[in-house]
């Protein structure tokens, strides 16, 4: 369990929860159809783009269509076996990939670490940097000591004992210490309101034509966005684990998550590098791993929403800065230095 309890933490509680995240993150249980024993899967920032601009012309509605035409492409893809040529992908290029991610990730969360009152940053990262560093001044001492005591256990925890995930050990002290301090910090509650324990009726979005040419493009994005991040993070798992992923098996497996998410009103997911790495970490060798994640994620939402209301958002920051410091490939990065010119061009690329 302690290697699923992390994953779960990080994706069912860090972004003001709703049931369209749910259903995208319950796809990670078609993981037992996948290519890569590790994988988890869910919604990742790699969708924003496209999602937002698919939702404000169309609605949801079309968010739905379009996420079950690319689920339909992913499948055709797994077919085609296009994975196996995906599937050679250079390791300086993985590393590249990696470590991006960690660094969006980290500076994503410097703002609910110190409790910044910034609105929304800026997707450009020169641009989102500057809005932080010019907020400085405005830091939140409360929120800077949950913060700071979150990420304090989540180090000296795994000296302890790894039967129990620090996460969760500093999820419930920063939750407790709060209020026993009477401390002004944000929390899930405060900044998204309360969090469902209900999913959405199945349904079938309203599907056209029309809507299906015009949305053709926008899909096959989704498409190709998810193929590539989910076989990215296979290869990086693979490196993590020793293990080799099948691809085309991990193409078809993505693709059926989200031909069956928009019939639950959910987004699209694909293999997430973050969860992967954290299940990884935290000991997950098996697809059993992300199979308990969705479970467990089912469990959490009927059982403990009310509760997840007060989690400090501080502390959740905690979690996915340990969580970006792991994945920056800071050794890899070494050994490039000293390879090959030819690989620190591709990294270089890829940066």
């Amino acid at each position: 369990m302690n290697s699923t309890l992390q994953p779960v933490i990080i994706s069912i509680f860090r972004r003001g929860y709703d049931r369209h995240r749910f259903i995208g993150d319950l796809a990670s249980g078609i993981t037992l159809l996948g290519g890569s024993s590790v994988q988890v899967s869910g919604p990742t920032g790699a969708f924003v783009v496209v999602v937002y601009s698919i939702v404000q012309r169309y609605g949801y509605d079309g968010l739905a269509v379009a996420t079950l035409l690319a689920g339909l492409m992913l499948c055709l893809m797994g077919l085609l076996r296009m994975g196996t040529v995906l599937r050679f992908i250079p390791y300086p290029l993985t590393v590249g990939f990696t470590s991006g991610i960690a660094l969006i990730i980290f500076s994503s969360q410097i703002k609910d670490f110190l409790g910044l009152e910034t609105g929304e940053l800026p997707a450009n990262f020169v641009e989102k940097w500057a809005v932080i560093g010019a907020s400085l001044g405005a830091t939140s001492p409360s929120a800077l000591a949950i913060g700071t005591l979150s990420l304090l256990i989540l180090i000296a925890w795994p000296r302890i004992t790894h039967r129990v995930p620090g996460s969760l050990v500093a999820i419930v002290i920063a939750t407790l210490a709060v209020p026993a301090l009477d401390l002004e910090v944000a929390t899930i509650g405060s900044r998204y309101g309360v969090v469902p324990n209900t999913l959405p009726e199945p349904r079938l979005p309203s599907i056209s034509w029309s809507l299906i040419v015009e949305l053709f493009s926008p899909a096959f994005t989704i498409a190709l966005l998810g193929a590539i991040e989910s076989l990215l993070s296979a290869v990086v798992a693979d490196g993590m684990t020793g293990e080799r992923h099948k691809s085309n098996a991990e193409l078809f497996a993505q693709g059926i998550g989200n031909i069956l998410s928009p019939l639950f009103s959910g987004i699209p997911a694909t293999g997430a590098i973050a969860r992967t790495a954290t299940n990884i970490k935290s000991g997950g060798r098996t697809p059993v791993a992300a199979v308990i994640h969705a479970v467990t994620l089912l469990t959490i939402m009927y059982l403990f929403a009310p509760w997840a209301a007060l989690i400090p958002l501080p502390a959740l920051a905690a979690i996915l800065i340990i969580v970006a410091y792991h994945m920056s490939e800071r050794r890899s990065f070494a050994k490039m230095f000293r390879g090959p010119r030819s690989d620190l061009a591709v990294l270089s690329v890829e940066d």
